[in-house]
């Protein structure tokens, strides 16, 4: 099984994170941001990670330092776990409803990083999470992930809706990008040779 474990330690945040992408979508998570805890276990259930992560963060300042260093911890494991990324499918893209709102993902395991993000939400929290980070929380996995990350939100309503929307239309692209092609085996899906 494609396994991993990241922790990282710093004066702003205490992460350790293990995934497990050949999983049913397991998952023990603590955060101290209700919401954002409730995103990264719905990550999990839609993308069938297995995740376990504890996050410890200083939003006594605010939350950008948590929730971009569990982006980045995040995107670090998955990469451990996807090794030299011999035989997956590489891409994958969903579109996800929710009630009245309509996202969209498009991703590419392409070892090159962006995220392209394009949602407005209406208000400044989502629970107890600030709106604007969900935005740098997907920059932060793309980044370490090393992966082209294009998320959408075509149909705008509830910020609820929207935000889970979004998560679920990544974990499931995820889930489609991180599958092994049995055709392709133990081979590089790239003409370059690598990713």
């Amino acid at each position: 099984m494609r396994k991993a474990k990241v922790e990282r330690n710093t004066n702003e945040t205490r992460i350790s994170c293990e995934v497990n992408l050949d999983g049913q979508g397991d998952y023990e998570v603590s955060t101290p941001i209700g919401f954002f805890t409730h995103m990264l276990e719905t990550f999990s259930k839609h993308a069938l990670v297995d995740l376990r992560i504890t996050v410890e963060g200083d939003v006594h300042v605010d939350q950008h330092h948590t929730i971009e260093d569990t982006g980045i911890v995040l995107g670090e494991a998955m990469t451990q776990a996807l090794a030299d990324r011999k035989g997956i499918y590489r891409n994958g893209s969903c579109l996800y409803p929710m009630d009245e709102v309509l996202a969209r993902c498009a991703l590419d395991l392409s070892g090159r990083s962006v995220c392209v993000f394009s949602g407005k939400f209406e208000h400044r929290f989502v629970g107890e999470l600030e709106t604007t980070m969900i935005k740098e929380f997907f920059h932060a996995v793309a980044a370490s992930l090393k992966a082209a990350v294009h998320l959408e939100v075509l149909t705008p309503g509830n910020d609820h809706h929207m935000a889970e929307s979004v998560f679920k239309a990544f974990a499931k692209s995820l889930r489609q990008a991180v599958d092994l092609d049995a055709r392709i085996a133990d081979r590089i899906p790239s003409t370059k040779g690598v990713l």
